[in-house]
């Protein structure tokens, strides 16, 4: 089962301890996986953003930035004509906007996740929606290898990670970008870095604030995190990919996302 999140980390919006999130029962966002993203997908008392894993105040009118970032970021997405990839576009604005974006600049734009996620999105010129879990799709993959010029995968490598292999993936998604092109492997719940976070002063800080009480969050270092991505995934990830003959970089998120003090992204191009 994917474990996206450090419940014994404070100030999560993950977290399942409700006296971390006043007001919010949290532990729904627990423990998902494909199969509960389908189910979720179909629940009419859910939100859009709960449907994807994330109570509505962390998402809520935010994002505009994110879409902003990630732009940002993949270059191609504000050229003309391109061939755009998204893996796990969810149902929220944030692939909404991926999709208007995509027919203003004349993109052929892809989108790959469960036929429940994708009946929420709308449609238009130059938008195809495939009904897959990527990358058992191999029809797809040959038909777009070295032809995708900007590959989005947002808020989902945790649970790639936790559900299958993430060097098939890697993998496969390397395999599609053309030459010049980008992947960004974005919003990644990197457990080191939130650790180092909330042993800071600022971090510190931030969670007090946070539940409205002094006290200083435990923060135990130095020891096994099953199932969950830390610096040694990440810094593997870019390995693989340099290794394989591309650029990869950890980026950090601008500072008006919801989680940048402790998530991160990493963006891979084809040279």
């Amino acid at each position: 089962m994917a474990k996206p999140t450090d419940p014994t980390v404070p100030s999560d919006p993950t977290s399942t301890d409700p006296t971390q999130n006043p007001g919010q029962n949290l532990s729904r966002f627990a423990n998902l996986g494909f199969e509960d993203f389908r189910r979720m997908a179909s629940d009419a008392s859910l939100s859009a953003w709960e449907k994807i894993g994330f109570p509505d105040s962390y998402r809520q009118g935010v994002e505009q930035h994110i879409f902003t970032d990630i732009s940002r970021k993949l270059p191609a997405l504000n050229s003309t004509q391109q061939v755009v990839l998204d893996i796990g576009p969810g149902c929220s604005d944030l692939p909404r906007q991926l999709i208007e974006q995509c027919i203003r600049q004349q993109h052929r734009l892809v989108l790959i996740d469960s036929a429940e996620m994708l009946a929420l999105l709308p449609s238009g010129p130059g938008v195809e929606k495939l009904a897959a879990r990527f990358p058992d799709c191999p029809e797809l993959i040959e038909s777009l290898q070295g032809r995708v010029h900007a590959l989005l995968c947002y808020s989902v490598f945790q649970y790639i990670f936790a559900e299958a292999n993430i060097w098939s993936f890697l993998d496969a998604c390397m395999s599609l970008l053309a030459p010049g092109g980008a992947m960004l492997i974005g919003d990644i719940p990197n457990i080191s870095r939130r650790k180092r976070f909330f042993a800071s002063e600022t971090g510190i800080a931030y969670h007090k604030k946070f539940v409205g009480r002094d006290e200083t969050p435990e923060v135990l270092f130095n020891r096994p995190e099953p199932e969950l991505i830390d610096d040694a995934v990440v810094m593997a990830v870019l390995a693989r990919c340099r290794a394989a003959g591309f650029d990869a970089y950890v980026v950090p998120q601008d500072p008006l996302l919801p989680m940048s003090n402790r998530r991160e992204d990493i963006l891979i191009s084809r040279p």
